[in-house]
């Protein structure tokens, strides 16, 4: 296979387009945040986004929406990333890195790809799993990653170092970003800013307000307050993450739906109480991840390891975000109903103090029964 070529020269002319670009005195100019947002979006849509790093620049191509066309112009060497998760799975560990890299051959068909990326999909005939690339992981190949992940996408990109390519995605208009700056960017805290807000009566509770958020992001969270909470004594909270299938259908696989009813009501019975919705769907992966992740349970999977077939982590959800939304709803001590150790943590680390856990055991039944007990096993649940 042909070295993968640096592409330097063309970075000098990616920085110099990043640095117009910041430049304060252009008003319209794109922030961090609404960069990171541009990005997300294109690579959902099958748009490749242009990264840079000290050693030259890169077209980055999410495996999952890449368009068979574009695949097909792609007349050059590549890397696969995954990350060190997926990377295991296919036999090819990464020690002490957090992503693989995974050179492509010359003649490898996209279906072929997207089979190394996707478990649930089944290799095309004498498919040979390439061996880890000598080129050691760097943070152009982290943000990529990173990227595709807080895209909600398959943790799978190609990355395209060849000169020409690079400066035929320049002239295109992609948005090109430093990859330090891009992995800075996504690991910041969100702050929801509030957008508005409304009386809604419930089931629950007769005497309920919704209010609105938008992290800089874009991303929306809402927070149900039941009645009036007193600020000046611990205000009854669950942080919950949004859970389609669990909610809205009513699904027997897991207890979000049961939680989030009995959270509404025991705050309607005790007076007042905060509901926290969170927009981290999946434990931060995504509804179509999450299916994903529900086809290989009914493999014999459990829950933690059909993350890891994928290629996710345990849990990728920040509870950062419901500690901003506490405070800009002016609450600094809670009770917080939650069986789940690492909220407690989160918010004491971000200046919520926690006076008391409030546990929330409902909804267990034949379905999701081994779900729940390897919760606990496996992720310290306080189920017993």
């Amino acid at each position: 296979m042909k070295a993968v070529q640096s592409g330097l020269g063309t970075a000098e002319r990616v920085a110099k387009t990043k640095a117009a670009g910041d430049a304060p005195a252009d008003p319209f100019a794109p922030n961090g945040d609404q960069k990171i947002a541009r990005a997300l979006s294109d690579l959902r849509l099958g748009l490749p986004v242009l990264l840079s790093d000290a050693a030259g620049a890169a077209i980055v191509l999410p495996l999952e929406t890449l368009q068979p066309d574009r695949f097909a112009a792609l007349h050059a060497p590549a890397l696969l990333v995954l990350t060190a998760r997926r990377a295991e799975a296919l036999r090819q560990p990464a020690p002490g890195s957090e992503v693989a890299v995974l050179p492509v051959p010359a003649d490898a068909r996209l279906d072929w790809l997207l089979a190394l990326a996707d478990p649930s999909r089944v290799p095309p005939p004498s498919a040979a799993i390439p061996q880890a690339a000598t080129q050691k992981p760097g943070n152009l190949h982290r943000a990529a990653i990173r990227l595709v992940k807080a895209a909600e996408l398959l943790p799978a990109a190609l990355v395209v170092t060849d000169a020409a390519l690079v400066s035929a995605a320049l002239r295109s208009g992609l948005q090109p970003l430093a990859a330090d700056e891009a992995l800075s960017q996504i690991m910041l805290p969100r702050d929801p800013r509030p957008v508005s807000n409304a009386r809604v009566p419930m089931l629950a509770s007769p005497n309920g307000r919704l209010h609105v958020f938008r992290d800089p992001g874009g991303a929306e969270h809402y927070a149900v307050e039941i009645g009036q909470p007193d600020r000046s004594a611990p205000v009854l909270v669950r942080l919950h993450s949004a859970c389609f299938t669990g909610d809205v259908l009513g699904s027997l696989k897991c207890d979000c739906g049961p939680q989030l009813r009995a959270a509404l009501s025991a705050m309607e019975d005790h007076g007042s109480g905060v509901l926290l919705y969170l927009n981290q769907e999946g434990r931060g992966i995504g509804l179509a991840n999450k299916m994903r992740a529900y086809s290989l349970q009914d493999q014999g999977l459990d829950t933690v390891e059909a993350n890891h077939r994928l290629g996710f982590e345990d849990d990728e959800r920040d509870f950062r975000t419901g500690a901003a939304l506490l405070r800009r709803l002016g609450i600094a001590r809670v009770r917080l109903m939650t069986n789940n150790p690492a909220k407690i943590a989160r918010l004491d680390c971000d200046g919520i103090e926690v006076v008391e856990r409030v546990p929330l055991r409902v909804g267990r039944g034949p379905e999701n029964s081994a779900y729940l007990d390897t919760k606990a096993r496996k992720s310290g649940h306080l189920l017993a």
